[in-house]
């Protein structure tokens, strides 16, 4: 019987690749878009992070969510600081959601108010890819854009209080595989994530609509 972190690697790992492999982020990290391509894309982690940190006060006391709720992770902090270098002192008045993020952040917004063992799962498809994948992206965007290494306009990715990203994605394995919950409420934990992939890809594919590369 495989422990529950591994299901849900498994479970999602077809539309972790999926979302991966979007034709906007191949773009992206190809350098074939422009710095604004970039910034609209740290736009809409906005709204999804807005959605994952508002409201963490209540969930940290239940006890299936709250053992996740960790503030080492919180990025909203981060990436306001580096919307503020990308788009200016005035940024808040040009944040736009795409429908494809307003639907993402509904979703994590929903299983945050009613249902805590649903947004673990939306908790582990952002944070820990954001501790893997997401040093990827950093690399790039600082070669591409000429960030300032680990400084303003890549914050987002730098974890300055995970000191051993390695341990610490070891120890969240271990609190996904002591989550308090029956096998079948397990599966449909297993399902959001997959729901959870689906709709940050469905966000990939609205970006690639708004930023076609042109032939």
């Amino acid at each position: 019987m495989d422990s529950f972190s591994t299901a849900i690697r498994t479970a999602s790992h077809e539309q972790h690749v999926e979302a991966e492999t979007s034709t906007f982020m191949g773009d992206l990290l190809g350098g074939r878009l422009g710095v604004d391509a970039y910034a609209r894309y740290t736009e809409q982690l906005w709204f999804v992070y807005e959605a994952l940190e508002t409201g963490t006060e209540r969930l940290a006391s239940d006890p299936v969510a709250g053992p996740f709720v960790q503030p080492e992770l919180f990025r909203l902090t981060a990436l306001e600081r580096d919307l503020a270098h990308l788009r200016g002192p005035g940024w808040r008045a040009g944040l736009s959601a795409l429908p494809a993020t307003r639907a993402y952040a509904e979703r994590v917004r929903e299983c945050a108010e009613r249902w805590p063992a649903g947004y673990i799962a939306h908790h582990y498809t952002r944070y820990l890819g954001d501790l893997s994948g997401g040093q990827i992206i950093r690399d790039r965007a600082e070669r591409t854009w000429g960030f300032e290494k680990k400084g303003d306009g890549v914050r987002f990715y730098v974890f300055e209080d995970v000191a051993n990203p390695a341990a610490f994605k070891r120890g969240y394995r271990e609190l996904l595989d002591a989550v308090d919950a029956d096998d079948l409420e397990k599966q449909r934990i297993v399902a959001e994530c997959k729901r959870a992939f689906a709709l940050n890809t469905a966000v990939f594919r609205a970006l690639g609509e708004e930023f076609p590369l042109s032939a």
